[in-house]
C-alpha cells in the first residue's frame, strides 16, 4: 500500500471528511514519526510495532568489483520490530503450536 491508497482508504472509511483533510492526516502522523527517529527517539505503537535507529559503526569492507578495501563510515539504520498482535494476525498458526 502506497500513502495515496492509505489516503483513499481513509476518506472512504471516513464519508464526512474530505480527501485533502485525509491526507493532512496522514502527512502530519508520518511526519512526526520522522521526526520523532530523526531525533534518536524510539517510537512504538501498540499493537503494530516499535521503531528505533541503531546505530552502525564504522567498518572496513572491499569493492566487490575490484576488492579493494573500502572504509565504510558509521551510519544510522531503521528497525522495525513487530508487536505481538501484528505477529499473531501475521502468523497465526505459529502461535497456535507453541506452549
Amino acid at each position: 500500500m502506497i500513502r495515496s491508497d492509505l489516503v483513499l482508504r481513509l476518506a472512504a472509511q471516513n464519508p464526512h471528511l474530505y480527501e485533502k483533510d485525509c491526507q493532512a492526516v496522514v502527512d502530519i502522523i508520518l511526519g512526526r514519526i520522522a521526526d520523532a527517529l530523526v531525533a534518536g527517539d524510539r517510537l512504538e505503537i501498540r499493537g503494530f510495532g516499535s521503531f528505533l535507529v541503531k546505530e552502525r559503526p564504522a567498518r572496513a569492507g572491499r569493492n566487490p568489483r575490484t576488492g579493494a578495501p573500502v572504509s565504510v563510515s558509521a551510519k544510522g539504520a531503521l528497525v522495525f520490530k513487530a508487536g505481538k498482535e501484528m505477529r499473531d494476525r501475521l502468523y497465526p498458526q505459529a502461535r497456535a503450536t507453541t506452549p
